[in-house]
């Protein structure tokens, strides 16, 4: 995977629940207005993206309701508009869109510095699906803005991971943690809403589920080649559910639409 704060679309007086020890939510999205995702605190990526994804990103796939935010992977097949006869790209190259998402993201709205991040969501695991919780640093070009993948999903393993810059371009250093489905020892898992968080200080990004640590690394390792450090700038938040590409598998065998159903998300400093 690849603005001073403003508490927008957050009703104070509407919050049922008690922030952490330690911690004020600083900012949430409940999803709590039926229609599209509140624009204040959202924007979207369009068309195919990274990691050649089988999906088209567009904003036509998200939408709230009964207090989710639902991202709803399509399959349908339509025109390419950037097709390229001959093309090397693999973005220009495909004479067809077969499927469709959404990717949601905060950058130039919200960013923040350390603190709790939340996330309440349910996924789809069937074959090909690749839903993701991440953030992203504000400043420089990938891998050396840093990464964090609070919550991945693909081929029956959850990913928590950070990467970070290396003295050569686009190639990252990751520190990665795989955790089965099969380690909850719950054949209903998939069914259930679970909770991804990630607590984020000066020294060291701490990410769960369910209040289970799956990972955790330490900022004092996680320098670029330049010397500075990309967990020590702010970053800003995605949530997407993508398709096969590098990593999702082969979704030609599921059943679509697929959803990937959001309650909650949260941020505490």
């Amino acid at each position: 995977m690849i603005r001073p704060f403003l508490m927008l679309g957050c009703v104070w007086a509407c919050l049922s629940f008690h922030p952490p020890k330690k911690y004020t939510l600083v900012w949430a999205d409940e999803f709590n207005t039926n229609g599209e995702p509140d624009p204040k605190n959202w924007t979207f990526e369009k068309g195919f993206v990274r990691n050649g994804e089988l999906q088209w990103y567009q904003a036509d796939n998200a939408h709230c309701a009964n207090g989710l935010l639902i991202i709803e992977a399509r399959k349908e097949s339509r025109p390419n508009p950037l097709y390229d006869k001959g093309s090397m790209d693999w973005r220009k190259s495909r004479k067809t869109i077969e499927y469709t998402s959404s990717s949601l993201l905060t950058r130039g709205l919200h960013e923040w510095k350390y603190g709790r991040f939340e996330m309440r969501a349910k996924l789809d695991t069937q074959p090909g699906m690749w839903p993701a919780f991440w953030t992203l640093g504000v400043k420089g070009q990938w891998p050396s803005n840093g990464e964090i993948d609070i919550m991945e999903y693909y081929q029956n393993m959850i990913l928590a991971n950070t990467a970070w810059g290396t003295d050569q371009a686009y190639k990252a250093k990751w520190n990665t943690v795989k955790t089965p489905l099969s380690t909850f020892n719950d054949p209903k898992w998939a069914e259930k809403f679970h909770v991804w968080r990630m607590d984020w200080d000066e020294k060291e990004i701490r990410l769960y589920v369910d209040d289970q640590l799956l990972h955790t690394t330490e900022l004092s390792k996680t320098l670029n080649a330049d010397g500075s450090n990309p967990f020590q700038q702010p970053h800003y938040l995605l949530v997407n559910l993508a398709l096969g590409g590098d990593n999702g598998g082969d979704p030609s065998g599921s059943t679509f639409p697929a959803r990937y159903e959001i309650d909650y998300v949260r941020v505490y400093q």
